[in-house]
């Protein structure tokens, strides 16, 4: 009972640390209709400031998932926190493009710590029949991050600017701290932990399955950062919202999709403890969310405003039931040995999206005048999500790494 317990505050405070990871980063997107006139940034600059943050982020994720199984998470962790959280504060004092873009940089190479290290310390601490529960509570703490961020910053903005919300969340985030250094770490559960030596990068490399998480992560990823980064900045200038609507409007739509991660990895745990297929009911969230994602986005963009919301809001619902999966999986197919390293491989791939996504909208709006094209161009993405988690990635079952990549026998 007390190592349930310590599990569950880990699980709580890892997903207070992916919340404020999400409140940090898209900050930047709520500013961004303030900042682009304070600053004097074409829509091009704003697309390339979008997508800074994964110069930093994408790089380093591979290094920090090495780092957290060779050091420990608990401390990698807290030393990313620290680094995103006084990068966040900085941005409030930047005059300029340049030191703009540095510190997105910067928050970026800080922010690579969290899922690596989140994602190990789950799968340390929880068992395959709770990993659902988990990985939606965590889904639901990053992606209310926006909701919250959008909502509270977007009014904060609005009455005291976007430079005193920046210093003012990123003295809050470094909170989290004190509480974490009195978080004990469970122990290791044997519930999904794979028997012999631990896998090579070589072997995780050379997994079916990794490249087919990967493939998917970044159709889920590219979709998802188009709408975090540009869904403020379209819905006020070309939609016509005010701030304070915008806020409101988005920030129910990201509450929505984190609505949805919660209640997935709820009824995933009943299915699985039920003994059926954790194939079965980590992939069909995965098709649903992807080819629906599909005519959600030609709907935001084509329908009028009610049509248009509506599909936002569809959108986020089914994209959100699809997010436990995303790691979920990993840490299934992974284990404990691996999945530090899995996730950081996997993270990586899937963060690219947000190195071009934003940039690419930003130079289709410039050139183009209009965001139907950047839409369009999302839905097309979405559908290589479908194949990559539905048919590139076999059965969802532990890999047996000691036989060179064979699945073990018995079902996750």
């Amino acid at each position: 009972m007390a190592d349930s317990r310590t599990a569950t505050r880990l699980v709580f405070m890892v997903t207070a640390a992916m919340f404020i990871n999400y409140v940090d980063r898209g900050n930047l997107a709520t500013a961004a209709p303030l900042l682009q006139s304070d600053v004097g940034l074409t829509a091009s600059q704003l697309g390339i400031l979008l997508s800074a943050f994964y110069y930093g982020y994408v790089p380093f994720m591979p290094a920090t998932g090495w780092l957290a199984e060779r050091y420990g998470a608990p401390a990698v962790l807290a030393a990313g926190v620290a680094l995103w959280s006084v990068a966040t504060m900085l941005t409030g004092f930047a005059h300029s493009f340049t030191m703009l873009l540095a510190l997105r940089v910067v928050l970026g190479i800080g922010e690579s710590v969290s899922f690596p290290c989140a994602t190990k310390l789950i799968a340390n601490a929880v068992p395959v029949s709770r990993l659902g529960v988990a990985n939606g509570v965590m889904a639901f703490g990053y992606l209310l991050g926006p909701a919250v961020g959008t909502f509270i910053g977007g009014h904060l903005m609005a009455t005291f600017g976007w430079r005193m919300v920046f210093i003012v969340f990123g003295l809050a985030s470094l909170m989290w701290l004190l509480p974490w250094r009195r978080t004990k770490i469970p122990p290791v559960v044997d519930a999904h932990t794979h028997t012999g030596p631990p896998p090579t990068f070589g072997e995780i490399l050379r997994q079916r399955s990794l490249w087919g998480t990967c493939l998917g992560h970044f159709s889920s990823n590219y979709v998802y950062y188009f709408i975090l980064a540009w869904l403020p900045f379209y819905m006020v200038k070309s939609r016509g919202y005010s701030m304070s609507a915008m806020s409101d409007i988005v920030s129910w739509a990201y509450a929505l999709n984190a609505a949805g991660a919660l209640g997935m990895g709820w009824f995933a745990d009943r299915w699985i403890r039920a003994g059926r297929s954790a194939t079965v009911i980590y992939k069909a969230p995965m098709a649903l969310a992807h080819l629906g994602g599909i005519a959600c986005m030609a709907g935001v963009v084509m329908l009028p405003q009610s049509g248009s919301m509506a599909s936002l809001f569809i959108f986020e619902l089914l994209s959100g039931m699809s997010y436990p999966g995303i790691f979920a999986i990993a840490q299934i197919l992974a284990g404990t040995q691996a999945t530090g390293r899995w996730v950081g491989v996997q993270n990586a791939a899937g963060n690219c999206a947000g190195l071009i996504a934003p940039t690419i909208t930003g130079f289709l709006v410039d050139r183009t005048g209009s965001f139907e094209l950047a839409f369009g161009i999302s839905a097309g993405v979405s559908l290589l999500g479908f194949i990559g988690w539905v048919l590139v990635l076999p059965s969802i079952a532990p890999l047996r790494w000691s036989s060179a990549s064979a699945p073990a026998s018995r079902a996750a």
